[in-house]
């Protein structure tokens, strides 16, 4: 049943340093929209991009948490560095709290699911989150591939570093307008559209697949996240680097995972296509070789 409550068993360990800097980013964003100028609204947009597509859908999601796909150690490290300038947690944390998800979607388990709240699938989980959520056990459980590089150990780490310089950058550069545009509002759309990924996308929208869960497409959430709100495509193929399986619905992530592999820089490409022949959606590997190759019905 979903509410708006807060999941009674984790009413009493609220994060507060986490709700400190929520309020803190959400108050400087609302400031910046009285204090805009072309450059900044430009810088944001590019940032936006940058961490949400490049860092958040092509590098913490769809190839760190589900291997959707393979490039050169170099460019997957590039990206999961742009993920970090989302401000969404480190590398490790997010793909055990994602993996955590798809072994529990939409039942006990589920760090967010809908069906605990509208308000605790959205920000209330982060706000109180499990104790054991991301406790030693669960990390070596859900992420060993991860714990074992010592890049990933150290971002997870000091994950904010790179938004801090970042955001250093901009003010030395920009000016207090861009910094607050590229670093205060830009994160804090970001979060929220990711969030909407966990919440809307349970909640609202059209299923092609009959999955266990909840799941949704929301083409509103999928525009905001660059062809994450495809969610129900997605919880179908979880591993699929591609969510957007008809033509209308908008991927920029799978375009960007294409411009690479068009680049000689992605291989062993996973991919949901339409076979004529059984009627049915399959995943394959492989190289796409032509729109009609993956394009389906």
């Amino acid at each position: 049943m979903q509410t708006d409550r807060i999941a009674p068993e984790h009413e009493n360990s609220v994060n507060w340093p986490t709700v400190a800097f929520l309020i803190l980013f959400h108050v400087a964003s609302v400031a910046a929209l009285f204090f805009w100028s072309w450059p900044a609204v430009i810088t944001a947009a590019i940032l936006f991009w940058v961490g949400g597509s490049l860092g958040i859908g092509m590098g913490y999601h769809r190839l760190l948490t589900h291997r959707g796909y393979w490039v050169p150690k170099v460019i997957e490290y590039f990206l999961i560095f742009c993920g970090a300038l989302a401000l969404e947690g480190g590398p490790i944390q997010w793909a055990t709290t994602h993996r955590i998800h798809h072994a529990h979607t939409d039942e006990k388990g589920d760090p967010h699911t809908p069906r605990d709240g509208r308000w605790w699938s959205h920000v209330g989980w982060i706000l109180v989150p499990p104790a054991e959520l991301l406790d030693q056990t669960r990390l070596e459980r859900y992420a060993p591939d991860l714990i074992s590089q010592r890049f990933y150990r150290l971002l997870n780490r000091f994950y904010y570093v790179p938004l801090i310089m970042l955001a250093v950058g901009l003010l030395a550069f920009g000016g207090w307008r861009v910094m607050l545009w590229g670093t205060f509002l830009r994160v804090t759309l970001g979060l929220h559209a990711t969030w909407l990924v966990n919440s809307a996308t349970h909640m609202w929208g059209k299923r092609r697949f009959s999955t266990r869960d909840d799941s949704r497409n929301n083409w509103w959430v999928a525009l905001l996240t660059f062809g994450e709100g495809w969610h129900n495509n997605h919880h179908a193929h979880p591993t699929s680097a591609r969510h957007g399986l008809r033509w209308y619905e908008i991927d920029f992530n799978w375009w960007g995972i294409r411009l690479l592999q068009f680049m000689g820089l992605a291989r062993r490409i996973k991919r949901v296509r339409f076979n004529r022949a059984s009627t049915a959606w399959q995943l394959v590997t492989g190289r796409v070789k032509s729109r009609r190759s993956y394009e389906g019905a």
